[in-house]
């Protein structure tokens, strides 16, 4: 019963935390197609970057959650 508690409250966390990453993720898409035009090439590259990591922070605490559960 307690190691349900704790791995409930674990997915909870990660859940949140995926949530959370690929929210920014999604700003920073959003940013980048409403002033992409004046956007420097520089700005564009650390926008995509940035996307591109909270991605895969999304992913790896979706991954954690599987993990946990099989």
């Amino acid at each position: 019963m307690g190691n349900e508690i704790k791995r409930t409250i674990e997915d909870i966390g990660d859940a949140a935390k995926e949530g959370f990453h690929r929210g920014s993720a999604e700003a920073e898409h959003a940013k980048r197609d409403a002033f992409g035009d004046v956007m420097t090439p520089g700005e564009k590259v650390d926008s995509v970057v940035s996307e591109t990591k909270d991605n895969a922070k999304a992913g790896i605490d979706k991954a954690k959650r599987e993990i946990r559960d099989l």
